[in-house]
């Protein structure tokens, strides 16, 4: 799809756009370096030197949860995904060491087609000096035209180094033998699609930007020459290649938050030389799909600013000839797109952020059509279509928080909405799982979405914990992909909410603009709002109630701690961005000028330093009673400075000391708990290897019982065989 596949290459301070379900494999996600005894110590000694962390008090709770959650992941390590990749006679898929393919039939034992541990050995470093686990671990997989080689990007944690590994299949029948197929090894690469069966455009990533496209053509003779076919100059603007879902044209599409410009390359000619469909222009946003000769493009032309489809013809690109083809609703917003044979797919969403299509005929674009989704679904992802396939139906998984995907297909032309043969029992089982959606006002009178999922009635739910989660920045929706921690949280008796404030994208274009810079103040007002709408239809009390942000989530929850600490009793923060301020007058920093248009620039405008100034969260502490926080950060973390995190955490507990020494009933208050766990490595995302997620997860889980007066759940009792 093409707004969401454009908004993976942000390099935004956000988390857990595209991670793959890691849980499903024992492959290791992140770079084996010290044992995790040694990286426990490293956190310890880390937070000792700032302000002692005190982990240790939750060590016994910890170990019962990583039980409790290992056992909850596998339950769910059968969920269904689209990693598996078919081409015109092999089926691609991922295994621990590497890619395999076997042949369509079944017939064939599984062949390796990439080994990860060569790729280890290349470096001069065997599985034992590797700690045991693979360094490499596969991200996408391209297939060329006619299946006659495959492309690999691989990713190696925590310092997020990316490689690209070709590799030629050669003839059908024929047996491959690795290393010795792989052509080359291409360092960075991002973005990557075939044109043709010889020639791979590809993007490189150099630290947090992503600028150049090139052009890799493989000879017959098992040569290969590169050359550049693009060069970005604004620092702002995320470059990458994408492929239509006919793959008739690639494009090169370079991004950013304000602007787009799309180069089309048309892979029938045989040139391919690009060519600019329409010139950056100041607040044109815009992505293109192809259909029968035609462009179709969605682009934020449409009524306030919002996304519309628009058409034109290949040979005419510029903007002075596109046609509106279909707008939404004032009511609903246009959140993805997908050309699906003669019908352009839409994934849109209401305002009360319920998820639904608008299926529209491109043959006659007045007959138009709504397809509403089940009510508990709110994430979305379609499948590629293979090598062989005609891709007239779309392929899709739905899920949520608390309920693991569930594959479905639409078929366009008959209306239909098709689920897999499991999906019925799966429902009836998720049936105990309730979804409310309400709405918060917020203090200017903007009406802002909560979904809640809780597994009794509402009006049982006073005295359940609550665990709030939001995000609200750079026009991102708040990550609603299904979570085992969340599920095993809600069959433990939560509710769990999720606040779509503004700042963040759910409600389209506006919703964001309306949080940016100038508004950012709005955002925290939203979740004030939204925690006060909570309480007051009855659901939990602020002595069980948590918040949870990751990422540039975490300013709306600190500045709301800040000015209301009495409204949640904890705050588990995830690579927390909390110094606004100083990071933004820091222009050597990689995200900062690109950042200036969702933050502001308080070097150049007075005015918008006194507003991040109002709000900034490092910069607002002051003596009272804050609630207990656990701040986990990555000493490494290219995105959010470690500086920052210690800074606060130094603040916040000599703010609480401080309110302490002079409150004579300080005694008889729930202490506060400033809690804060470094862990070493440059990732932004976190843990994603299985085992160490178990332990940062279990910890944030055991933290939340202990500071909230909870006692843990019972072992869950043996079936009887």
């Amino acid at each position: 799809m093409v707004v969401l596949s454009s908004l993976l290459g942000s390099a935004a301070r956000l988390l857990g756009a595209s991670r793959v379900r890691f849980w499903r494999r024992t492959l290791s996600k992140r770079e084996t370096g010290p044992p995790l005894s040694v990286q426990r110590r490293c956190a310890s000694e880390a937070s000792s030197d700032h302000l002692g962390s005190e982990v240790t008090r939750y060590q016994h709770l910890k170990k019962y949860f990583i039980r409790r959650l290992k056992a909850t992941y596998h339950r769910f390590h059968s969920i269904p995904d689209y990693s598996v990749v078919c081409g015109r006679h092999h089926v691609y898929f991922i295994k621990d060491d590497g890619i395999y393919r076997t042949d369509k039939r079944g017939v064939r034992e599984p062949e390796q087609v990439v080994n990860l541990e060569h790729v280890s050995r290349g470096e001069g470093k065997t599985r034992a000096e590797s700690g045991e686990r693979f360094q490499w671990t596969i991200q996408r997989i391209r297939l060329s035209p006619q299946e006659k080689h495959l492309a690999a990007t691989l990713k190696r944690s925590p310092n997020e180094e990316l490689r690209c590994v070709v590799v030629r299949l050669g003839e059908r029948n024929v047996p491959l033998s690795p290393p010795h197929n792989v052509l080359l090894e291409l360092e960075g690469v991002f973005s990557f699609e075939w044109a043709t069966d010889d020639v791979l455009f590809y993007t490189t990533l150099e630290g947090l930007r992503s600028s150049s496209a090139f052009r890799l053509d493989l000879t017959s003779h098992g040569g290969s020459k590169i050359s550049s076919v693009y060069e970005e100059a604004q620092p702002d603007v995320f470059v990458e290649v994408a492929l239509s879902r006919d793959r008739q044209i690639l494009t090169i599409n370079g991004n950013s938050r304000t602007s787009s410009q799309v180069m089309l390359i048309d892979v029938s000619k045989s040139h391919l030389e690009p060519f600019v469909i329409q010139p950056r222009q100041l607040d044109l946003l815009y992505h293109v799909e192809h259909w029968r000769g035609r462009l179709i493009i969605l682009a934020n032309t449409g009524p306030a600013g919002e996304y519309q489809v628009v058409q034109c013809p290949v040979s005419e690109p510029s903007m002075a000839s596109w046609v509106s083809l279909f707008a939404p609703s004032p009511d609903s917003v246009i959140k993805d797109m997908d050309v699906v044979g003669d019908y352009c797919v839409l994934v849109t969403t209401t305002a009360a952020n319920k998820l639904a299509f608008s299926v529209m005929s491109l043959s006659d674009p007045k007959e138009t059509y709504i397809i509403q989704l089940p009510p508990w679904a709110c994430a979305i992802e379609t499948k590629k279509p293979g090598l062989a396939e005609q891709g007239d139906v779309l392929e899709f998984l739905l899920s949520s928080p608390v309920h693991p995907p569930a594959p479905y297909a639409l078929d366009p032309g008959k209306g239909l909405v098709l689920s897999a043969a499991g999906n019925q029992t799966r429902a009836k089982s998720q049936d105990k799982h309730i979804t409310t959606r309400l709405k918060a006002r917020s203090q200017d009178g903007a009406l802002v979405p909560v979904t809640l999922f809780h597994a009794v009635p509402v009006e049982r739910l006073n005295q359940v914990p609550l665990l709030v989660h939001v995000y609200g920045a750079y026009g991102r929706d708040l990550d609603m992909e299904f979570c085992p921690v969340k599920r095993f949280l809600l069959e433990q008796g939560w509710a769990l909410a999720y606040c779509h404030i503004r700042g963040g994208g759910e409600l389209g274009l506006s919703w964001h603009r309306r949080g940016r810079v100038e508004g950012k103040q709005r955002g925290v007002e939203d979740l004030h709002a939204c925690l006060h709408k909570l309480f007051s239809v009855g659901v939990s009390r602020p002595s069980l109630t948590a918040l949870t942000a990751c990422s540039a989530g975490a300013v709306p929850v600190a500045a709301l701690c800040n000015a209301n600490p009495n409204t949640v009793r904890a705050v588990t923060l995830q690579a927390p961005f909390l110094d606004v301020l100083g990071t933004m007058q820091k222009a050597n920093l990689p995200l900062t000028l690109e950042d200036r248009d969702e933050w502001g620039d308080p070097v150049g405008d007075l005015n918008h330093r006194q507003i991040i100034a109002s709000y900034c969260p490092l910069h607002n502490v002051t003596p009272q009673l804050y609630p207990s926080m656990l701040l986990t950060a990555y000493s490494g973390d290219p995105r959010v400075p470690l500086e920052g995190v210690l800074q606060y955490a130094t603040f916040v507990k000599t703010a609480l000391h401080s309110h302490l020494s002079r409150d004579p009933n300080a005694d008889s208050k729930p202490a506060s708990n400033i809690v804060l766990n470094v862990q070493p490595g440059g990732s932004h995302a976190g843990p994603e290897d299985l085992v160490q997620t178990l332990e940062e997860e279990a910890l944030k889980v055991a933290f939340l019982y202990a500071e909230l007066g909870l006692d843990p759940p019972p072992p869950p009792r043996k079936r009887n065989r």
